[in-house]
């Protein structure tokens, strides 16, 4: 009798269990994040999941930026998308084009009845993904600008302050020179060299990208990345390359490898590669300040713009399932988590109250530059220069001004021609992107 009690009971809780599993709404999450901040991402999933018992959010890595796009629009045509996508900044036109495939984040939200506040965000990570009349479209997730990095090591080895990075072009050309007759393997070298060199120090200067607000002002446009200042930019990169004052190490953040092998005194990249410089030098060993400028073009910088990517909605769930969408959102932005988002992998916290507490916390005194990332995108109000880019195409573009920099690195082009070539066949593939859009 005590067997059979006691059989029923373990099936009745199997049961309660089992109606307990159906209940819970599964929302599906697929992102492009791998390694170290795979598990951060696994781990803010999880921090949701424990917060609530009605949703249960899965995140699923698909592989790269590209990869989970394209993975995306195929599970999209097929009726089997997910709730929740994580794009590059680069495919925000096309998202927005991609008519009926989006829910719009401020229309989840009103819909949803969640609390949703604009002013809470920082200007240029939410104007990046708003309409012109700033409504969001996509949620801030990780975005990051670039920063400079050097090594103090290589600059001390060259009788040079360690503490005391260059502000401009000119000084940190001197200074790599310096550190590679002491002996670096390397003076400089870029991380995402179209992210960094064309599009960023575009907008540090107050140089237009493109015609029409650089694309917020409509899809009719022209690329103007070919303008004098960055033609002789681009040449005196390339000029230094014959000295190893520059060194190209490859696309996207292949030439991160140089620095931390410690074989290069400067590197520019995204703010969120601390974390892993941290990790392979040790935080003593190397220091982060702002992106040099270039006295001749501009006296002062303006505003770095943003890179990383957003979380877009997308429709064709059942309309209940949206709730817990909207709330996992709001998680997601709420002060804790974007904190700890923020200090753990070197993404810029998308929320003022984010920062604040992280510099309340002490923790931009333990860990000197985490901070310059935020300062350089609220350095002053953004222009129409420098708010951001909204380009069709733009995967493609950035495939074209990649190669045309490796003819100039190689020698088979000067700057001015591959500038030129690039802004050519860049402006084919926006005809192509409004013909295809209209």
């Amino acid at each position: 009798m005590t067997r059979i009690l006691l059989s029923s009971v373990a099936a009745a809780a199997v049961l309660v269990s089992a109606q307990g599993a159906v209940a819970q709404t599964e929302i599906q999450w697929w992102h492009a994040m791998g390694g170290n901040l795979g598990e951060v991402v696994n781990d803010l999933a999880a921090g949701f999941n424990k917060s609530q018992s009605e949703y249960k959010v899965n995140p699923v890595y698909k592989g790269s930026y590209t990869e989970t796009l394209t993975a995306a629009i195929a599970a999209f045509r097929a009726k089997q998308a997910p709730h929740i996508v994580q794009v590059f900044e680069v495919g925000t036109a096309n998202m927005m084009a991609a008519k009926g495939a989006v829910y719009p984040v401020y229309q989840l939200m009103a819909d949803a009845k969640e609390p949703f506040d604009p002013k809470s965000y920082i200007g240029p990570v939410y104007g990046y993904y708003s309409t012109t009349d700033g409504k969001l479209l996509s949620m801030p997730f990780n975005s990051s600008t670039p920063v400079l990095y050097w090594n103090k090591e290589l600059l001390s080895k060259a009788g040079l302050d360690p503490n005391k990075p260059p502000k401009t072009w000119p000084e940190l050309g001197e200074m790599a020179k310096k550190a590679v007759a002491a002996g670096a393997k390397c003076g400089f070298t870029p991380q995402w060299q179209t992210w960094t060199m064309i599009e960023n120090y575009g907008a540090w200067h107050n140089l237009p990208y493109a015609t029409k607000q650089n694309g917020f002002g409509g899809t009719d446009i022209e690329l103007k990345f070919n303008d004098a200042p960055r033609v002789k930019f681009i040449q005196m990169l390339a000029d230094w390359s014959k000295d190893k004052t520059f060194v190209y190490g490859g696309r996207e953040g292949k030439s991160t490898a140089l620095f931390t092998a410690g074989e290069c005194a400067f590197h520019i990249a995204s703010s969120a590669t601390a974390s892993a410089i941290d990790k392979a030098l040790g935080s003593d060993k190397f220091g982060m300040a702002m992106m040099p400028y270039s006295p001749d073009v501009a006296p002062k910088p303006q505003n770095s713009i943003i890179g990383g990517a957003t979380l877009w909605v997308l429709q064709g769930r059942p309309a209940a399932e949206y709730k817990g969408v909207a709330k996992f959102l709001n998680y997601l932005a709420s002060t804790p988590v974007q904190a700890k988002w923020h200090q753990e992998t070197g993404y810029v916290p998308v929320t003022l109250a984010a920062a604040e507490v992280t510099a309340k916390d002490g923790f931009y005194k333990k860990f000197p530059g985490r901070e310059i990332a935020v300062e350089e995108l609220t350095l002053n109000p953004p222009t129409d220069n420098s708010k951001g880019l909204r380009i069709g195409n733009f995967v493609q573009i950035r495939d074209i001004v990649d190669s045309e920099l490796e003819n100039v690195w190689s020698g088979k082009k000067d700057a001015k021609t591959a500038l030129d070539d690039a802004v050519k066949a860049g402006n084919e593939q926006l005809k192509r992107f409004e013909a295809a859009n209209k």
